[in-house]
């Protein structure tokens, strides 16, 4: 059974086998919110291609289309990123 589900988006995928089924870049791992967290943080496409050299400046348009498309669920995501992060930065080590 296929986990994958296409979006409007053709370098856009959201699949549960991969990051719990976040909005990823179609064979990658890397989240759509992570290139938008990206320029919002003023890295340009081409900051992001040196630092991900496998991906196309039309992937990276792409995922940030799909962002702007979809901001909210991206900035939901973001806060669960955030909050996660948190949380295990606040737990007691063993």
């Amino acid at each position: 059974m296929a986990h994958a589900v296409k979006t409007e988006h053709c370098y856009v995928h959201k699949d549960l086998a991969v990051c719990g089924g976040d909005p990823v870049i179609v064979g990658t791992r890397i989240p759509v919110r992570l290139v938008y967290q990206r320029t919002q943080a003023g890295d340009t496409v081409e900051m992001i291609r040196q630092a991900y050299p496998h991906l196309t400046p039309a992937q990276i348009h792409d995922a940030l289309s799909y962002a702007y498309d979809h901001l909210a669920e991206i900035e939901q995501e973001i806060r669960r990123e955030d909050q996660a992060y948190e949380h295990g930065k606040t737990q007691p080590s063993h």
